[in-house]
């Protein structure tokens, strides 16, 4: 009887399908109370389906349509289990402490995938570590004094903006928003990143490392808190300063590290990739983390998905403290914005090799932010435990980047390009297994989560290799240009996916999308083809022997 109050009342106030949160009760003693009530529910639904099944069976016929996608079933109690895929209802409710849930299958599917991923990073590191003699660089006491300052800074930094990214979607669907308005939100962060990555750089110089450092402290604060807000244009600016923020997280802080440690420290320059290639290793394990604390204060704490927002900030609060007490401020000449991009556009249009690299980037990357965005709607209405789903993601991209270090060893002595060609190909075959598995009325969650999780595991092994290429095909006096030039198409494709997702019809547009991100993925295979014909005989992009300096992985 309480259920059926509980649920009337929901279809008064009009609720969102699939707002309550997902969570698990952890006495038996409720869930049998739960099962008795849902037991009494549909007692009617049985019986009638009962009788509709003697009565249709020896015909064939399936009697009981979906008024949605025109599925038909035998029995009505298919029929009202089917529908529930539409509405996001949840019906298994405790009686006691009011928690409901829709069903075990993807919970358990999410932390068993998450237990199965950290041992297979962990076995790989573990003999990597064992195997791998100690590096000059890690016995010089002063070189490790100033690489933990820059790394107290800077992993906090990347540890508040990991905390955001499971609940961003769930928060705006929380306060009520369509889809179609979401994606509006999602599209102006990514103008937002295209606008200020353009200028990030000559900001950056102008107004010192240092001082980027701690301004993208106060933007990113002022990003999380307006996600307290649930006035869309206060989440529209708060979308522009995550722009911002993203721009400066991913220059200024790196700008500030190489000038200090070649200019004021005086350290060998052969140091600078072993610091990255830790930074982007420690980079997987904290966005791990920061999944886990998110579901923690999000779902477990009961807090909400606007509580993983608040827990950011006191750490870009104490980013910027960090950085104003120990870091010196440093800046660099400027060159004309203008002569940049110049000179970035004449090396993309004289070398074929960089044009080549750059619609591969684009089409590739495109696809990776629309997948972003569509993750979430994908998985949470069948009760995936978000942030945990997010921690499997971090973990399989892990994996990826353990498998290419282990791929390009003198062991089996793999080379990027094949790695690059390897990654595409997975994306490819996972989006094809989404246009399934997202059908209308077949949805299947588990095959989603896998194909989601076969997309990391190939975003780790694409950015090592598609970064060694790039350091090996652009010369390094035109890479910021260059690299302003790979954004601008890569940022306005993930806008236009995104624009058609929002003019898109609900029931079908998550699968259309996908079917589109699958024929781009196939252009971008056609590109790897053609770089791979032109590169193949180079040996300028060939790993170098395991005795040569360390490759710095992108983050």
């Amino acid at each position: 009887m309480m259920l059926s109050q509980i649920a009337s009342k929901q279809a008064e106030n009009g609720e969102r399908a699939g707002s309550p949160d997902v969570l698990r009760c952890s006495s038996q003693g409720h869930r049998k109370d739960s099962d008795k009530s849902r037991s009494r529910k549909d007692d009617d639904s049985l019986a009638e389906a009962s009788h509709s099944k003697k009565t249709v069976k020896k015909a064939g016929e399936k009697p009981f349509e979906c008024d949605i996608c025109d599925m038909r079933f035998i029995q009505k109690y298919h029929l009202e289990r089917h529908k529930r895929v539409h509405s996001g209802e949840k019906p298994y409710q405790c009686e006691r402490c009011h928690q409901v849930v829709w069903g075990p299958a993807m919970l358990v599917t999410a932390y068993l995938a998450l237990v199965g991923l950290l041992a297979s990073c962990l076995g790989l590191e573990l003999s990597r570590c064992r195997a791998k003699p100690p590096g000059r660089a890690c016995s010089n006491p002063s070189f490790l004094r100033f690489q933990l300052d820059f790394y107290q800074v800077y992993f906090l930094a990347l540890a508040a903006d990991w905390l955001q990214a499971p609940y961003l979607y769930k928060l705006y669907q929380h306060y009520h928003f369509l889809e179609g308005q979401i994606a509006i939100l999602y599209v102006c962060g990514l103008a937002s990143t295209v606008l200020f990555g353009l200028v990030a750089s000559s900001l950056v110089d102008w107004l010192g490392r240092k001082k980027s450092c701690v301004l993208f402290s106060l933007t990113y604060s002022l990003c999380c808190i307006t996600k307290l807000s649930e006035d869309y244009f206060v989440l529209l600016v708060g979308r522009a300063l995550g722009g911002l923020s993203t721009a400066l997280l991913f220059s200024a802080f790196e700008a500030w590290y190489i000038h200090e440690h070649v200019e004021r420290h005086d350290f060998p320059a052969e140091w600078i990739p072993a610091t990255f290639a830790r930074a982007a290793f420690w980079n997987h394990v904290l966005a791990l983390v920061a999944g886990v604390a998110a579901e923690a204060v999000a779902s477990w704490m009961g807090l909400g998905p606007v509580a993983p927002f608040v827990a950011a900030i006191p750490l870009l609060a104490l980013a910027g403290a960090l950085a104003l007490r120990n870091w010196g401020e440093n800046y660099d000449r400027q060159r004309a914005f203008s002569k940049t991009c110049a000179g970035g556009l004449r090396c993309l249009l004289s070398d074929r090799r960089v044009l080549l690299l750059g619609t591969i980037q684009a089409l590739f990357e495109s696809v990776i932010f629309i997948f972003v965005f569509l993750w979430t709607p994908v998985l949470d209405p069948h009760g995936a435990p978000l942030g945990i789903v997010f921690s499997s993601f971090m973990a399989a991209s892990l994996l990826g980047s353990s498998l290419y270090r282990i791929a390009t060893s003198k062991r089996y002595h793999l080379q990027p390009m094949h790695l690059l060609s390897l990654a595409v190909l997975i994306v490819v075959f996972s989006l094809f297994m989404l246009t399934f598995s997202t059908s209308p009325g077949q949805e299947n969650p588990v095959e989603s989560f896998i194909a989601f999780l076969l997309i990391e595991l190939a975003c780790g092994l694409y950015f090592p290799s598609m970064s060694f290429l790039r350091r090996k095909v652009i010369p390094e006096t035109e890479q910021a240009g260059v690299l302003n030039w790979f954004r601008v198409p890569l940022h306005l494709l993930a806008c236009l996916g995104l624009l058609v997702l929002h003019d898109s019809d609900r029931k079908t547009g998550t699968r259309n999308m996908f079917s589109i991100c699958s024929a781009v993925m196939v252009m971008a295979l056609l590109a790897v083809v053609g770089l791979f014909t032109v590169v193949r005989h180079d040996a300028e992009l060939r790993v170098p022997s395991p005795t040569g300096e360390p490759y710095a992985p992108e983050l």
